[in-house]
């Protein structure tokens, strides 16, 4: 059975994009290819069919990642496909759980960045459907480097790779049925 993720941000031309292309990346290195789906797309639709920003794609390639993207608006049926929504900041997170059509579907929308920091409880074996709590706050925000320059697109890099690392290991435990 396919485990699938997707990843949303704004517009799914900068953020969502990144983390889909690192988390694919770290899912095929793992040996889970076939048995982990990896996409993205946008709270919004301003840019749908259009490809990541130039800056994302420079930054991915730059670090070795394939850039290949269309963006696309999120839709509320897609719940039911979706084992992990995976939200790039906290006004995403309450958009996509308003957006649930079931209190099952809302709890599977996660903040990438829960999966960065670990509490010292943590159980990675039930990461992946763990309950956070609404207010999380900006501190596991991956700030929207779309009105800066490139650095910010660099430290966008930086977050999601870093919090790549714990959503391997909770999706992992998950797909193999086993603590990683």
């Amino acid at each position: 059975m396919t485990y699938r993720v997707c990843f949303v941000c704004t517009g799914n031309i900068c953020r969502s994009p990144m983390a889909e292309s690192v988390f694919r990346a770290r899912v095929e290195d793992a040996g889970l290819g076939g048995l982990v789906e990896v996409d993205s797309a946008g709270t919004g639709g301003w840019h749908e069919g259009d490809p990541a920003d130039p800056r994302t794609v420079s930054v991915l390639e730059e670090h070795g990642y394939d850039s290949a993207h269309a963006a696309r608006q999120f839709q509320s049926s897609w719940f039911a496909r979706l084992d992990l929504v995976i939200a790039l900041d906290s006004g995403h997170l309450k958009a996509l759980r308003r957006l649930a059509p079931t209190p099952e579907d809302a709890a599977k929308v996660r903040l990438l960045r829960s999966y960065a920091r670990p509490s010292p409880d943590h159980d990675p074996s039930t990461s992946a459907s763990h309950t956070s709590s609404e207010g999380a706050g900006d501190d596991l925000d991956v700030p929207d480097p779309y009105y800066g320059g490139r650095d910010g697109f660099e430290e966008c890099l930086d977050m999601v790779e870093a919090a790549s690392k714990g959503l391997l290991a909770a999706v992992r435990a998950q797909v193999e049925g086993q603590p990683a």
